[in-house]
């Protein structure tokens, strides 16, 4: 399932191609006919993300997009290609260079023409997102230090922290040294701290990136130069690999239905 940054850096995209000027919106698979009626030939105001959700604004209407675990996004400058297979939406409209764009959306878990309040809805029941400006940090660690739950289920929960999936979780318990079965109660104000911003750091990089890359350069095979995809992540499927650091095995099981990798020297229970 795409994290947070990668909605981040979409919603930019597309609100550089789209914003400020009237965008044609069709369903040629049908899924979304009665929502792209509504929104075709409107002016898009904005497009902005919050965790893994994607809002496009159109005046008083918003399309509301969850990709899930299928969802995608394609699209790009000059003519689209004939539609095929489950389309769900397309986008048609006029860059700022006065050339044509597109965009094609496909298997989403949600697409859909919200009204304000239930926009606001959404984002009440979700923690803070660590690519907002505003985020409160202390939000988080109010839900974490007060909970039994193991702090790799905590971070997956979108109600706890916005945005974080299986990679950050993963990576972010790493470079701490938090073992993800510690629970939650056991993750000072001080650590949490240091972890926040240590998040913040890493999705920013994602967002500019256009992945995520966790180590640092003295924990990779080549020390200089972009990360290879081999050398990007600490532990995310890095089953029965050495541990960067100490050279443990690094081990794998299920927390809260996705695969959970950890190393159980560097982190410790």
């Amino acid at each position: 399932m795409p994290e947070g940054h990668t909605l981040f850096r979409l919603a930019r995209e597309q609100s550089s191609l789209f914003a400020g000027r009237p965008v044609h919106v069709s369903s040629p698979q049908g899924r979304f006919a009665a929502g792209a009626a509504l929104l075709d030939g409107r002016v898009l105001a904005e497009v902005f993300s919050y965790g893994k959700h994607l809002f496009a604004r159109f005046g008083g209407d918003t399309l509301h997009v969850h990709l899930g675990l299928y969802g995608t996004f394609t699209g790009g400058p000059g003519t689209p290609p004939a539609p095929r297979g489950a389309l769900r939406m397309r986008w048609e409209g006029t860059g700022p260079d006065g050339a044509g764009v597109w965009a094609d959306l496909r298997g989403p878990t949600a697409c859909e023409v919200l009204a304000a309040p239930e926009v606001a809805a959404i984002l009440a029941r979700l923690g803070p997102d660590p690519l907002r400006p505003k985020a409160d940090p202390l939000a988080a660690h109010r839900r974490i230090a007060r909970s039994r739950m193991a702090i790799g289920a905590l971070l997956m929960d979108q109600s706890v922290l916005a945005g974080v999936g299986n990679v950050y979780r993963a990576e972010l318990l790493f470079r701490h040294g938090v073992s993800p079965f510690r629970p939650g109660r056991g993750v000072d104000g001080d650590a949490w701290g240091r972890m926040w911003t240590d998040l913040v750091t890493l999705m920013r990089a994602g967002v500019r990136l256009g992945r995520i890359v966790t180590t640092r350069p003295e924990d990779r095979s080549r020390r200089r130069g972009a990360a290879q995809r081999e050398d990007a992540h600490y532990v995310y499927r890095r089953t029965g690999l050495p541990c960067r650091v100490c050279g443990t095995e690094v081990r794998t099981e299920i927390m809260v239905g996705r695969n959970l990798y950890w190393c159980p020297a560097c982190q410790a229970a």
